[in-house]
């Protein structure tokens, strides 16, 4: 039976289990100022787990939420984070990831405390489906722990799957997003392009090097931060690309250092122009990226290898990896694209580009220029 409002005053079990929060809450408050972020993390995770057992199993309904609220904010005045709608949010939290119990909250029990959080968790824990995951998998709980509250939150909200929260959280950590860039690649479906690059990475390159570079590209890549005119040329690409070219490495991914654009390569008596140039950090290697606005075809490849090999013999350095390329064109079939790519001996990988921002010649020619806007001021 669900309880009335009211009696929650008198309730004992609801007195005893309001003191046993508030001692906690205190101690956390005290841990706080060594690990604010993790005590944060794992003091929300508690109070979900026991809000959504006093639900369940007392019967005490969603009035426990708002009396709860109230009584907290009453005793901590000065602590955010006790507001009706950030307690539903810690119990979303908590079963959100309730699968997964101690692999991520491993200190379920705080002797201090003498409470055990959340104990209603699984023996079992599914294994993920995540490419890559085994990778992280093992520091899991403390990157969990370190990712800030508020960014918790927009995982739970966006995210579908646990494979994809955990994913993001893990992103989060090894390159320290801001909520804002956090919004970014959750909207931009991060988690669906990362690591969909078609490329002969396995077949062409040592473990565990082939792994790495697999996870490092994405399909497609976004360059919704450009504005070009339909009809647009290759050269016109590439030059808003390396003019905005924080976005750009953005949107590359960690690891990514920009060496240059247009590069000259001496390839015998002969001059070959590479699109851009990168060196990527965590690879080791140099990454040779082709631009096409144009759809796939197979004679790129060639093109792309010639480049790769000039910048092996002409750039690369003994310590350097083996360079790979990236082809990164407008469409592609799959199909053609992995067929061709068993012909190279190269490293490649092959994307497709979203732009949906490209304006139509007559109606970028109808804005007004700079020049035109600044005399209307003037005049006005």
């Amino acid at each position: 039976m669900v309880m009335e409002e009211k009696s929650l005053f008198s309730n004992k079990e609801y007195q005893i289990w309001l003191v046993d929060l508030k001692s906690r809450i205190r101690k956390s408050q005290i841990k706080a100022a060594v690990r604010v972020n993790s005590e944060m993390v794992e003091l929300y995770w508690g109070i979900g787990a026991d809000i959504d057992e006093k639900q369940t199993e007392l019967g005490w309904g969603a009035k426990v939420i708002p009396q709860l609220s109230k009584d907290l904010r009453n005793e901590f005045p000065d602590v955010e984070g006790f507001s009706i709608t950030n307690l539903k949010l810690m119990k979303r939290f908590y079963l959100f990831y309730r699968k997964l119990g101690t692999k991520l909250v491993p200190n379920l029990y705080d002797p201090t405390i003498g409470h055990q959080v959340g104990t209603k968790f699984p023996d079992e824990v599914p294994e993920l489906g995540l490419p890559g995951c085994e990778r992280f998998s093992r520091d899991l709980p403390q990157m969990f722990a370190s990712v800030p509250w508020r960014h918790h939150v927009e995982i739970i909200r966006h995210c579908d799957s646990l494979e994809e929260a955990i994913f993001f959280i893990a992103q989060t950590v090894e390159n320290g997003w801001s909520r804002g860039v956090l919004l970014n690649f959750l909207d931009a479906d991060l988690f669906e392009r990362q690591g969909k690059a078609i490329t002969n990475f396995n077949r062409s390159l040592p473990e565990p090097q082939s792994d790495l570079a697999n996870e490092a590209l994405k399909d497609p890549y976004n360059f919704d931060f450009l504005t070009l005119t339909k009809g647009y040329k290759e050269r016109e690409l590439e030059a808003a690309l390396a003019a905005n070219i924080t976005k750009f490495l953005l949107e590359l991914g960690q690891g990514f250092a920009f060496v240059g654009r247009q590069i000259s390569l001496e390839v015998g008596e002969t001059e070959v122009i590479l699109d851009l140039l990168f060196y990527h950090l965590d690879l080791q290697c140099y990454v040779a990226i082709e631009l096409k606005a144009t759809d796939f075809k197979a004679e790129f490849l060639g093109q792309l290898g010639l480049y790769i090999s000039a910048v092996n013999h002409l750039k690369r350095k003994k310590t350097d990896n083996p360079t790979i390329g990236l082809l990164i064109c407008k469409t592609k079939d799959n199909v053609m694209a992995e067929w061709s790519l068993e012909s190279s001996s190269q490293p490649i990988g092959i994307s497709e580009y979203r732009l949906t921002n490209a304006l139509h010649g007559d109606f970028e020619s109808s804005l007004p220029s700079v020049g035109e806007i600044e005399a209307k001021l003037k005049d006005d």
